[in-house]
């Protein structure tokens, strides 16, 4: 369990977070190579607006390919199952990873996009697949933990980026296409290690009726024979959704008893990228540097930004099972909406007040550990606790899309916030988390240490639909 976990996680998982910061640092010198290629085939230089352009569809290539992968979810793991589809996605990783590290010697900007987009889908998939996967192999008291896992390894996957794209390693003028083409070694070592590891009990089990193998994968998964009590869960959950089938996204969508299911994690997913957490690091840096930070040194302080983002993150694995998934959430989206109410005073009275810009600081930081701890690493885990096997590929879709549209928006939107509202766009993001956690608050259960089966007893209750006990 522990070593599928990892590899599932570091051979998916980490590859999004790492393609998350990877352009970050060596954005100047991308920006020239695209100068430079548009200057050696027209003999003119390249216009500004069509050089940020371009930039910008290297950006958002990647949320909008994440948002096409978060489609094809639901197909690929009832079809393929949990583990083939990582199998096979890791082609697309490793494609994308050949593209990028020769884009320099093709000389053609379009294939950074391009591979941006592919790599997107990738991510997509992997953002959604991973948690699923190892939501369905971990035993009740280790669910949480587990399912906080795959986000521990995003932000390894971030922090790295940030220190291998430092100008002296390999963000500069010749280490950038390296730096781009490493994220397929990752993929490379799942390709080769994940197949000798067990599927998902569940799928086999519940959707391809093979109770034998799904034996097989527990006994191996648990170290014990005996997991006859797993497997009767198992085949309770099988009966339970006899009647209704397979969900697709429409008939979840439309389907009272998962109402209060579906409308939840689409409220935590628009809450966790609606809540700034692309714009705080956007603006990390100008607060670094309003704060006295040498804009050489600049690096480093976020490199240690992403440090913290590691350390509280592995912090929730170890405290998501004693602490329970309500008040990770709560007090996560509590921290960010009070260092943005703070950090927008803050930003607005630094020039007023030398010492402003410290808090500015201690605000972004406050805003990393709460996003760390609960707004980041819970949404995904609740999308597994929260759905039966018959619908969690359908929600896993649904939460996987509002998620990278909702990255994509404020990727794109932001720039004119900044510009419009200036420091006061945090006001923004502030309300958008207290209305998170208002809903969390009245309508999200506690989760912690309940089966599947118990879970959805809680939420039939929520949505006034009978489920016998006996049943």
């Amino acid at each position: 369990l522990a070593l599928v976990t990892l590899i599932s996680a570091f051979g998916s998982s980490f590859q999004y977070g790492y393609n998350v910061s990877v352009i970050n640092s060596p954005s100047p010198y991308m920006k020239d190579f695209y100068n430079q290629t548009h200057f050696n085939r027209t003999g003119v230089p390249m216009d500004k607006s069509f050089q940020t352009l371009l930039w910008s569809l290297t950006v958002s290539m990647y949320p909008l390919g994440g948002f096409v992968g978060s489609l094809v979810v639901w197909p690929l793991v009832n079809s393929c199952g949990r583990k083939g589809t990582l199998l096979i996605n890791n082609l697309f990783s490793i494609a994308a990873a050949i593209l990028m590290g020769t884009s320099e010697l093709s000389k053609t900007p379009g294939v950074i996009i391009f591979s941006r987009f592919i790599m997107g889908i990738y991510a997509g998939l992997a953002s959604n697949v991973v948690p699923m996967f190892l939501g369905e192999l971990s035993p009740k008291n280790l669910r949480g933990a587990i399912g906080v896992v795959p986000q521990l390894f995003i932000t390894l996957g971030i922090l790295v980026a940030q220190i291998l794209g430092l100008h002296r390693i390999l963000g500069n003028d010749e280490g950038w296409p390296v730096l781009l083409g490493l994220t397929g070694i990752p993929s490379l070592i799942q390709l080769l290690t994940l197949p000798f590891f067990p599927e998902s009990p569940r799928y086999l089990l519940i959707q391809k009726g093979n109770e034998e193998q799904a034996r097989q994968a527990l006994q191996k998964l648990r170290g014990c024979d005996d997991v006859d009590y797993e497997i009767e869960e198992m085949r309770q959950e099988d009966l339970s959704e006899k009647e209704g089938g397979h969900f697709s996204v429409l008939s979840l969508c439309t389907f009272r008893a998962l109402r209060w299911q579906l409308i939840s994690i689409v409220a935590m997913m628009m809450g966790q990228q609606l809540s700034g957490i692309n714009a705080v690091f956007y603006y990390a840096d100008s607060i670094f540097q309003s704060a006295g930070v040498p804009e050489n040194d600049v690096q480093y302080v976020t490199v240690s930004i992403g440090a913290i983002n590691v350390v509280m993150t592995l912090l929730a694995v170890f405290i998501v099972e004693s602490l329970g998934r309500r008040i990770l959430l709560l007090a996560g989206f509590g921290l960010c909406c009070v260092s943005c109410a703070v950090l927008t005073l803050a930003l607005s009275l630094q020039t007023t007040f030398l010492w402003m810009s410290y808090l500015s600081i201690v605000c972004v930081i406050v805003y990393i550990i709460g996003h760390a701890i609960g707004a980041s690493p819970i949404p995904f885990v609740m999308i597994t606790e929260m759905f039966l096997q018959s619908s969690r590929p359908a929600a896993f879709m649904v939460g996987g899309s509002v998620h990278w549209l909702s990255n994509f928006t404020v990727g794109f939107v932001f720039v004119y916030m900044e510009e419009g509202l200036g420091p006061y766009c945090f006001l923004i993001f502030c309300a958008i988390c207290l209305t998170t956690i208002v809903y969390i608050f009245f309508i999200v259960p506690e989760t912690k240490n309940k089966t599947f089966m118990e879970i959805n007893r809680i939420m039939a209750k929520r949505n006034k639909v009978e489920i016998p006990e006996d049943e």
